[in-house]
């Protein structure tokens, strides 16, 4: 009679534990399905003024409490987009880094609204010895010659600063912003508003130009 009831009770607790293991197996199941969500990421280093192919992006999953504003969780509707800032692999697609639907790609798509970009010959000296990367901010001066007095006859040269903190959006046909190798090149584009492309194109025809490498974040 003791063993009866002895393995009834061993019975009970062992089904009494595979009932709780499956209960807990199902809510934490549940649970996790609940805490993640699926967004595209960028599959490989992507640089800015690139069109969104399938073969750059791609789904992961991500704790749904902490999922970027603007991200996406289907990759159809990133196909044929642009990039206005290059991304790293594994960096989520975000609605804030992709320039308006139905641009074409190239330079022009980062190209802030309202801004221009102009091409400027350089050297290796004027490039500041290639420091001068798509991504840095420059000073433009110019220098050329103010008319001597009437007695002297003789012009002096001056520089002098036209433009200030000029975004550099491109070295010779190159736009990645990723790299940090200074690069020698004979032409810089720069992002200036129309106002400032009459001045720096102004500049260019009484003088030579030279450009001014600035601190990224001094204002």
């Amino acid at each position: 009679m003791k063993n009866t009831r002895t393995w009834l009770v061993l019975i009970v607790a062992v089904l009494s534990g595979l009932v709780a293991v499956v209960l807990a197996s199902r809510w934490l199941t549940q649970q996790s399905s609940q805490g993640i969500a699926r967004i595209a990421v960028a599959n490989t280093d992507i640089s800015l003024g690139q069109r969104i192919s399938p073969e750059l992006i791609k789904l992961v999953d991500w704790p749904a409490g902490s999922t970027p504003p603007g991200s996406f969780n289907e990759l159809v509707k990133l196909e044929g987009r642009v990039l206005k800032t290059s991304l790293l692999r594994g960096e989520p697609v975000l609605d804030a880094k992709l320039a308006p639907v139905g641009t074409t790609g190239g330079l022009s798509a980062v190209i802030a609204e309202g801004s221009r970009a102009i091409t400027v010959r350089v050297n290796d000296v004027i490039g500041v010895a290639g420091f001068a990367l798509p991504g840095n901010y420059v000073d433009i001066i110019v220098n050329t010659q103010k008319d001597g007095d009437r007695t002297s006859n003789k012009d002096q040269n001056i520089s002098k600063i036209v433009l200030e903190r000029i975004l550099v959006l491109a070295v010779a046909q190159e736009v990645g912003r990723d790299e940090t190798k200074p690069r020698v090149v004979n032409a810089v584009t720069l992002e200036v508003t129309p106002e400032q492309a009459e001045k720096l194109d102004l500049a260019r025809s009484v003088g030579t130009l030279s450009l001014a490498l600035r601190n990224q974040i001094d204002p």
